[in-house]
């Protein structure tokens, strides 16, 4: 089984870079992608950061300098980084992965434009949230 869905290529290799903070990850139709760690933490797949519904997305800062301290199997189709902010509730299935290495331009231009759209800079610290129903890994 590939992933969540049954077309997506299966990795045949991953590796974390710690220096340069890249996940690198070969697929079986020979495409390969270095995924830097900032954009795996703030396109996570969790709830912390996607919210529980369309529009309950948690816009992400301060997230440039942030390490993988460990990185689980899920099952045969996905993966569960420990992030060095501590964030450890995404679970990163095959397919996501795949989306996140082929549209890393637009998804980095997406991340910018949104920044700007609320007055925040990438590099600002995460704002605390009071009385949040999601846990803060």
């Amino acid at each position: 089984m590939a992933g969540l869905d049954k077309n997506t290529p299966s990795p045949q290799s991953i590796t974390l870079h710690q220096q340069s903070q890249l996940l690198e990850i070969g697929f079986s139709d020979g495409q390969e992608f270095k995924i830097p760690f900032e954009l795996m933490r703030v396109y996570s797949p969790s709830a912390e950061v996607q919210g529980h519904g369309k529009g309950q997305e948690v816009l992400q800062t301060g997230k440039r300098g942030v390490g993988i301290v460990a990185l689980e199997p899920v099952g045969n189709y996905a993966v569960q980084p420990t992030f060095s902010d501590g964030h450890s509730s995404g679970i990163f299935s095959w397919d996501y992965l795949h989306f996140l290495g082929s549209k890393q331009a637009e998804l980095w231009a997406d991340y910018t434009a949104r920044l700007s759209a609320a007055g925040m800079e990438r590099d600002a610290p995460m704002p605390e949230k009071a009385g949040s129903s999601c846990s803060s890994h």
